[in-house]
């Protein structure tokens, strides 16, 4: 409510100016002695009644400019404020001849914030515009109307002057040409969008992009260059100050909207690239990236739309953003072991200490990986629970990879009877090596099978041998047709597999001979040396 009675109070105030009584001579309200003055006499001056920039040009030091260089620069000067709804409050403004700036320390009023180089300085007695703030003008002048629309500024009041509902001909003319471009032009980029860029991608056969994500982004793009062009012309409408205040910001805020939505889909457009490539690499674990990069890319493009949003909004952003890096220092402190999280999941993006599908074991974790996420990774327990894991302990965890094997080892005693002769356990054993070598799935340069252990109830045959197999159920398939090979030669050459047994003896018996054995201890000597030198 205050703001709109000091707009009504402004507006008064410049209305006021055109009542003033014919007979006093229109410079008697000529003052630049104080800020007030000065600011008053420009603005009332470059009213449609009255009109006199020659007196409204009495702020720009007449030292620097001549009388028709000043006159064009208030009047420039004026259109920016005008184009870009800046309006002045006037009983905000300094009435002091010796006001000084709090902020500079000196002699100086910026006459609006979002412009600080455009100030008045003061020279002797008089507040004037400064040489640097001229020097500026028309470089905003520029800005403000750029690729030369402000040409029309002097074009379009040729179509008229009267004032229907506040506003004069040419600028209801103007409103209505700008609305009937900008719908032409989001009809005709609709056009190219549906007709003709779509269609080229169906007739390369990307049905599925052009559906799903390049006609998503043909309207927000279309909107915002619609807007954008009403942010080129609007400023040239001149409407009163009040209303383009509203206007300009609106249009400020629609133009980042817009783009944000533009990017938003975007996003969607690279994920979709990216997830391409990543179908193109042996790992998996960067088919789980994707998905990630999707939503952090798609979090920040909001996050700065939003920025850009509130900033056009004249909604101050720095005190938000202190609050914020205040707020998000206690949310760390408060959240460390999520942060821990996030960080070991970017580690495990890095190291690829496994990739999905891969059987790792960790602790008392023991089973496949299927999702890697931003705070924790789920295993599929052999079990079939799935395990949520936290990606800061798997982090700093030991994983041993078993999906990382490029050979799988097989280890095991294959126990024979102790009447085998020693020439068929010579046999058997290079028959064992014999079945490893003919097997497609094994690995031939590392092969150990010997007669290495006198158990108790069998003689061991230590049988080591690696599959070269990429998953646990080839090699499961591999052990099933070695041990059948085994079982197969062992059949073959009369070996009989030992188990455990226990044979009772009793030495003596009543009237039966001793069974313990007797020994030739004094040809011992010369029996080995005789079995040697065979």
């Amino acid at each position: 409510m205050r703001k709109l009675f000091l707009i009504v109070l402004s507006v008064f105030l410049y209305s006021s100016t055109t009542a003033q009584s014919a007979d006093a001579p229109i410079q008697d309200s000529v003052s630049f002695k104080t800020p007030y003055q000065s600011i008053y006499t420009f603005l009332r001056y470059l009213q449609e009644d009255p009109y006199y920039p020659e007196l409204a040009a009495g702020i720009v030091k007449q030292t620097l400019r001549n009388n028709e260089e000043a006159q064009e620069i208030v009047v420039q000067l004026k259109q920016v404020l005008d184009g870009e709804g800046h309006f002045i409050y006037l009983e905000d403004l300094p009435n002091d001849p010796d006001y000084t700036d709090t902020v500079s320390r000196q002699n100086r009023y910026v006459l609006v914030s979002e412009y600080p180089n455009i100030y008045l300085e003061k020279y002797n007695d008089k507040w004037l515009l400064s040489e640097k703030s001229v020097r500026e003008i028309g470089k905003l002048h520029a800005k403000v109307f750029p690729f030369g629309t402000d040409k029309l500024l002097n074009l379009l009041p040729k179509l008229g002057t009267k004032k229907y509902m506040g506003l004069h001909v040419w600028q209801l003319v103007g409103i209505l040409v700008l609305i009937l471009g900008c719908v032409l032009i989001h009809k005709l980029l609709t056009f190219l969008f549906e007709k003709i860029i779509m269609q080229a991608l169906l007739r390369a056969g990307y049905e599925r992009l052009a559906d799903e994500y390049i006609l998503p982004v043909a309207r927000p793009v279309s909107l915002f260059v619609v807007f954008l062009l009403l942010f080129i012309f609007i400023p040239v409408l001149q409407l009163p100050p009040g209303t383009m205040q509203y206007v300009v910001m609106g249009v400020k805020a629609a133009l980042p909207f817009f783009g944000t939505m533009v990017f938003y889909h975007l996003v969607e457009i690279l994920c979709v690239y990216l997830q391409r490539l990543a179908l193109k690499t042996k790992s998996t674990l960067d088919d789980q990236l994707v998905p990630l990069v999707r939503r952090a890319l798609k979090i920040f493009v909001v996050l700065v739309g939003g920025l850009f949003i509130l900033d056009n909004l004249n909604i101050p952003i720095l005190p938000l953003l202190t609050g914020l890096s205040i707020g998000g220092l206690a949310f760390a402190l408060a959240a460390q072991d999520t942060i821990k999280n996030l960080f070991g999941s970017l580690m495990i993006f890095i190291d690829k200490p496994f990739q999905i599908g891969d059987w790792i074991t960790s602790g008392d974790i023991d089973g496949s990986v299927e999702e890697v996420g931003f705070r924790s990774t789920r295993i599929r327990t052999f079990r079939n629970s799935l395990t949520y894991v936290p990606n800061g302990k798997l982090a700093d965890a030991m994983i041993d990879n078993h999906g990382l094997r490029v050979y799988r080892r097989y280890y095991t005693k294959l126990g024979i009877t102790y009447d085998t002769p020693p020439p068929l356990v010579e046999t058997f054993v290079e028959g064992l090596k014999e079945i490893v070598k003919a097997h497609p799935m094994t690995r031939k340069d590392y092969i150990e099978v010997s007669f290495n252990e006198f158990g108790p109830s069998s003689l061991n045959i230590m049988f080591y041998m690696f599959f070269e197999v990429p998953t646990w159920s080839e090699e499961l398939q591999g052990r099933h047709e070695i041990n059948l090979e085994i079982m197969k030669l062992a059949e073959h050459l009369g070996i009989n597999f030992a188990f455990p047994t226990q044979t009772l003896h009793i030495e003596n018996m009543p009237g039966k001979p001793s069974l313990s054995p007797t020994y030739e201890v004094e040809k011992a000597g010369e029996k080995m040396r005789g079995y040697f030198r065979k």
